[in-house]
C-alpha cells in the first residue's frame, strides 16, 4: 500500500508461447524457420583456448587445470610458479619462448628480476631430472629464452 492508500497489484507474466503452427506443421513466421532451418556456422564452434586435460612427456604427466604433475603415479613436488612455466612451455612446445613472455604470464602485473626465473626454471629442471639417464626437455637459448625440446602426448582440449 503507498502514501495515498491504493495498492499495487503485480501481475505475473505469461510464459512466451510458441509460434502458432500452419496447416504444414511449419511456424508462420519464416525468420524463425530460417534461423531453426540453417545453423550459421557449418561446424560446431570449439571454445577458444581450451586448455588441454593433459600433457604426458617422458614419465611425467601434467594435469594443467589442476596444477599437478605426476611422474607414474606419484605426485612431483614442485611450486605453483614452477608449475606455470612449465605449462606454458608445454603449451608453445617446439617454439622458443622468451624470457619476458615467460615473466609476464608467471608474475602479471608485478616487476621482479630475471634472477626470479633462474630460480624457478632450476627448480623445475632439478624436479624434471632434466639432462639426466638421457632425458632432456628444455633447452635454454642464451639471451633470448627457453624451448621445451622433448615430444609431448596432448589429450583433451586441444590436440
Amino acid at each position: 500500500m503507498d502514501a495515498s492508500g491504493s495498492t499495487t497489484v503485480l501481475r505475473r507474466l505469461p510464459w512466451p508461447q510458441p509460434p502458432a503452427q500452419s496447416h504444414t506443421g511449419q511456424g508462420l513466421d519464416p525468420v524463425q524457420n530460417r534461423i531453426s532451418e540453417k545453423p550459421v556456422f557449418a561446424k560446431p564452434i570449439e571454445s577458444a583456448g581450451a586448455p588441454p586435460t593433459e600433457f604426458l612427456f617422458g614419465p611425467f604427466r601434467l594435469l594443467p587445470t589442476q596444477y599437478l604433475l605426476l611422474e607414474g603415479d606419484k605426485p612431483v613436488h614442485l611450486g605453483s610458479r614452477a608449475l606455470e612455466i612449465l605449462i606454458a612451455m608445454l603449451e608453445r612446445r617446439g617454439e622458443l619462448v622468451s624470457h619476458q613472455d615467460l615473466m609476464a604470464r608467471v608474475w602479471p602485473k608485478v616487476f621482479v628480476g630475471p634472477s626470479n626465473l633462474t630460480v624457478h626454471m632450476s627448480a623445475l629442471r632439478r624436479a624434471l631430472r632434466d639432462g639426466r639417464n638421457g632425458h632432456r626437455f628444455i633447452v635454454n637459448i642464451p639471451g633470448r629464452g627457453y624451448c621445451f625440446v622433448a615430444s609431448v602426448e596432448v589429450s583433451g582440449g586441444e590436440n
